[in-house]
């Protein structure tokens, strides 16, 4: 198994490629693991150049993560306030304050970079 840079988007398919059939196997032997271990850093530092993802609107990561626990506004009460203060988180006529960001983090797993965007 040879390791080489990620130069190119040809590269980065070949890559792509020697690693799959890895993931599918029960075992791994050492140089498996070394090589899986190297080329999925490569792999990470190419995307992370070529791929950039953006990170979500706050507002948008907390109405996300309220659904997903199925939570409603009045269950904001603690993290953000009554319900009148949560609406103008929402409607962005009230920034989330670090004490908000923090209980938002610790309380709902909202990553602080997301957060502090706000």
């Amino acid at each position: 198994m040879k390791i080489k840079p990620i130069k190119t988007e040809r590269d980065y398919q070949q890559a792509l490629k020697a690693v799959e059939p890895l993931f599918d196997k029960e075992t791994l032997t050492a140089d498996e693991l070394d090589f899986l271990d190297v080329t999925a850093t490569l792999i990470e530092h190419y995307e992370t150049k070529h791929y950039p993802v953006e990170l979500p609107d706050p507002i948008e990561a907390i109405k996300f993560r309220m659904e997903q626990q199925g939570l409603g506004i009045q269950d904001l009460d603690t993290i953000i306030g009554k319900p009148n203060r949560v609406y103008e988180v929402f409607n962005k006529t009230r920034p989330l304050s670090l004490n908000m960001m923090k209980k938002l983090h610790s309380q709902l797993g909202i990553g602080a970079d997301v957060l502090l965007q706000a």
